[in-house]
């Protein structure tokens, strides 16, 4: 299977570290969202406040998502996440969390951009799985 340029591109910058922090870099769909406390992403927890969350490429196969800081100057985290479906679209964003239990921030399970069946899910460290599983009662894919 060949990728396009793009994608090859985009993993490139991700495994580098992502240390460019050009909102230019980010040409996708993009959403701002406003956390009054904080929310666990994958690898970190993000203190409240205004985050833009941006698709790398929206055409390309491998799912990234960047997220900056509200006046986009900063990039905070890029993540690959993979697609996660819905039967019914809603005319707005919708983003999903995990509950983690107490005194644990809510983890941000999905983003769904406006009109869209597919959206991203965030992938967390496998050796949480169990740890969250039991947290959330539910059971940890082998």
């Amino acid at each position: 299977m060949s990728l396009p340029r793009s994608c090859w591109l985009a993993l490139l910058v991700l495994l580098a570290g992502a240390t460019l922090s050009s909102p230019a870099m980010a040409t996708g769909e993009k959403t701002i969202f406003s956390f009054d406390k904080p929310v666990e992403i994958p690898g970190r927890v993000l203190p409240r406040g205004t985050y833009v969350f941006q698709l790398l490429d929206p055409g390309c196969e491998r799912n990234i998502v960047q997220i900056f800081n509200k006046d986009q100057s900063k990039l905070v985290a890029t993540l690959v996440t993979v697609p996660d479906y819905r039967l019914v679209t809603k005319g707005k964003t919708v983003i999903t969390f995990e509950n983690r239990g107490p005194h644990t921030p809510e983890a941000i399970k999905a983003w769904f951009y406006p009109g869209r069946n597919y959206g991203q899910e965030f992938l967390y460290s496998i050796s949480k799985a169990p740890r969250l599983a039991g947290q959330t009662n539910k059971r940890a894919a082998q």
